[in-house]
């Protein structure tokens, strides 16, 4: 009997403590039960990105000897000004900067282009991030000018494409992440105007960035794998011609298929019509070219008009989870502006004022049509209407 009551106390014991667990447990859940429970919002959070960029800026003679300060320095900043907050307003901008910068050579414009080093400030001051270096001009200093130029834009915290520092096999290109949006951009040149042929074979393949289709394959498909957007920068297409050739239409459609999201072309020194692509259910889109961005080639010195025509393209790309598309395009027709200083160098011409318009700035109702003359304005409406034509673009 004794025995038995032993049991039964444990027994009880036993209960009594199950049931205060049970009593605990359930005052846990039920303060659980009141606490706000985060969602994840990692697949609905969206996330947006700003792109900008634009064609040539070439520095032919008369750029840098009009900029030159009576104590030899010299300012480019003025050129600039009316397009400096389009590219410090995005978050990531690039230039096409063609030529190089190397004090070891002179000073020089066509067909050895090579300019002072305060260019590179300028561009950083101007809002530049990137500069695209894939270009035919980029050994007129040789390789060592090449590398020069890029050690200079890297110094200010520019950094750059279609020229590699040590050696192409072990390099990364370039990755950028903009607000949360993981941006590839890669830069190709279809020659080098007969300069290469200063460099050995190891040189070459260590440090330029051509249009081998196995190489820009194999980087296009890596880079769709790392990045969210892949940009791609090819220099190639026939000078001065408004329509892209067969092979330009090609290639940058195979581009696309290897997995570039916006092919930006450059080369031609005029703007070639703008494209838009179907794949996998989403949209892509190429501009054959953008023109040039600044450059002498004036319609008072080429009587052409479109060698001074160019543009900026801005882009938005829209992140959701995992999936990221380009939202927005929009193609901004640009112009150079140049007038007479009035004043003489030793070079004997005249030297001159540099600007580069946003001609929705400039057309009727813009925020700086009053600066224009009559004349002025009268060019600036054409192009502005000429150039919307011509790129046709229609993305909606």
């Amino acid at each position: 009997m004794k025995k038995f009551r032993i049991i039964y106390r444990k027994t009880s014991l036993i209960c009594l403590l199950i049931l205060c667990l049970c009593l605990l447990l359930a005052a846990i859940f039920d303060l659980l039960g009141n606490v706000p429970v985060k969602k994840d919002n990692a697949k609905t959070e969206k996330k947006t990105a700003r792109l900008v960029a634009n064609g040539d800026i070439l520095l032919h003679d008369i750029l840098y000897t009009s900029a030159r300060q009576e104590d030899g320095s010299y300012d480019f900043t003025p050129y600039f000004e009316y397009v400096k907050d389009w590219i410090d307003g995005a978050d990531l901008a690039i230039g096409d900067y063609e030529g190089t910068i190397c004090p070891d050579y002179p000073l020089g414009g066509y067909p050895l282009f090579n300019a002072p080093p305060e260019i590179a400030a300028c561009m950083k001051d101007t809002g530049y991030d990137v500069v695209d270096l894939a270009h035919n001009h980029i050994l007129d200093s040789q390789l060592a000018g090449a590398l020069n130029t890029v050690d200079v834009f890297n110094s200010l915290g520019l950094d750059t494409i279609g020229i590699y520092k040590t050696n192409r096999a072990q390099e990364d290109f370039l990755i950028k992440d903009v607000k949360g949006i993981k941006i590839a951009i890669l830069g190709y040149a279809y020659g080098y105007n007969g300069m290469e042929a200063n460099l050995t074979e190891a040189e070459y393949e260590a440090h330029l960035s051509d249009l081998d289709e196995k190489e820009m394959k194999k980087e296009i498909k890596e880079a769709e794998e790392k990045a969210d957007i892949t940009v791609v920068m090819p220099q190639m297409g026939t000078e001065y011609a408004l329509e892209p050739t067969d092979e330009q239409i090609k290639l940058y459609h195979k581009m696309v298929d290897w997995g570039a999201d916006v092919v930006l072309g450059g080369h031609p020194h005029v703007v070639e019509p703008a494209e838009i692509v179907e794949k996998d259910g989403n949209r892509k889109f190429i501009i054959y070219s953008m023109g040039n961005f600044i450059s002498n080639q004036t319609y008072e010195r080429m009587e052409n008009v479109w060698p001074e025509r160019g543009l900026l393209m801005d882009l938005t790309f829209e992140k959701t989870g995992s999936q990221t598309v380009i939202k927005t395009v929009k193609a901004h027709p640009t112009l150079v502006w140049s007038w007479g200083k009035g004043e003489y160098g030793s070079e004997g011409y005249e030297y001159f004022n540099y600007r580069v318009l946003i001609l929705e700035d400039f057309i009727e109702g813009g925020r700086h049509r009053d600066l224009l003359d009559e004349t002025m304005q009268t060019k600036v409406d054409q192009a502005y209407q000429e150039m919307t034509e011509l790129v046709n673009l229609q993305w909606e």
